[in-house]
């Protein structure tokens, strides 16, 4: 098959899945990942998967004072060159023609590195997120829950990753509160001698692994961007127990991070899959999903169902 994702091959022997790289990729001028669509796709997605504000924020942007846009997710799409706004489409590949693209492309990644099959690769839990964004937008800094192919397929942008390695930008309690609550990492300009700075153009990307901080700003042109993610067994068990150790945590009971006290891990990690196996079925509501965030990640979670409130979304 074609090579969607590419890489020199000591790259994937030295620094995957650690520490990041740069990748090339073919996803530039698929007529998926331009904007009619795209447009098409927002018409489709549920509302709490579509994430948007306004582009003019901060490195450090505090999540809650976050500033919206008073336009429609539509609109966004349609006027993104001037809507001032950045817009995340959130799990794409529920969609059967986005989720064909991610498999594709992690596939001919498995492939190359001598397995037959994403399972084999390690590539479990596949989802999809794809940006769209104003000239001159910020993403401010954070970290993810996932490993991620980030590709840029239109426009320029800059892409800076910082080593965390030692927990020395973010500790424990940082990465638990960003897992659970918010995304958003306080950055300071000390973190700078730890940078990976990377221009990408369309047709290149990098690749970010698992809890490393970066933000990201775009240049003159609108931009679109697909993070290609997954997450292995042992990264849902670590998610997992952040997860948990928050709860306990808001119900004041403090809390070892995971790793540091594994029998009493395996313990909290048995009970909170019994109760999420309950749970999840009723995450097909949107109604439901909403009212859980709320829940679990505090009263600023669904902070963008007010962006265009005005307007009529679909």
């Amino acid at each position: 098959m074609t090579s969607v994702l590419t890489a020199d091959d000591k790259a994937f022997e030295s620094l995957f899945p650690l520490k990041p790289f740069r990748i090339t990729h073919a996803l530039a001028g698929d007529p998926r990942l331009e904007l009619p669509a795209i447009l098409d796709l927002v018409k489709t997605l549920p509302r709490d998967r579509i994430e948007y504000n306004s582009g003019k924020v901060a490195v450090s942007q505090d999540a809650a004072s976050t500033p919206l846009v008073d336009l429609s997710p539509e609109e966004v799409v349609a006027n993104v060159q001037t809507a001032g706004a950045w817009m995340v489409l959130k799990r794409i590949e529920h969609n059967p023609t986005y989720k064909t693209l991610l498999e594709d492309a992690l596939l001919s990644v498995a492939k190359a590195q001598g397995f037959a099959s994403l399972k084999a690769a390690g590539f479990t839990d596949i989802q999809g997120f794809l940006f769209v964004s104003s000239p001159g937008s910020t993403t401010p800094f954070h970290l993810d829950s996932e490993d991620n192919f980030f590709v840029q397929v239109h426009g320029d942008k800059q892409f800076s990753i910082y080593d965390n390695e030692d927990r020395g930008i973010a500790d424990e309690n940082v990465i638990e509160h960003a897992i659970t609550k918010h995304r958003n990492v306080k950055y300071d300009d000390s973190f700078e001698p730890r940078a990976m700075h990377n221009k990408l153009k369309p047709g290149e990307g990098v690749f970010v692994p698992y809890l490393w901080p970066h933000w990201v700003k775009t240049f003159e042109s609108y931009s679109i961007s697909v993070a290609i993610t997954w997450k292995t067994a042992a990264v849902n068990r670590r998610n997992d127990l952040y997860q948990v150790n928050s709860m306990l945590r808001d119900r004041g009971m403090p809390q070892a991070a995971p790793g540091a006290k594994p029998v009493f891990d395996a313990v909290k990690l048995a009970a909170f899959r019994a109760i999420k196996a309950v749970v999840d079925p009723l995450r097909q509501s949107e109604g439901f999903r909403r009212w859980i965030r709320g829940l679990v990640r505090g009263k600023d979670a669904n902070y963008y169902y007010n962006a265009g409130k005005d307007k009529k979304a679909h």
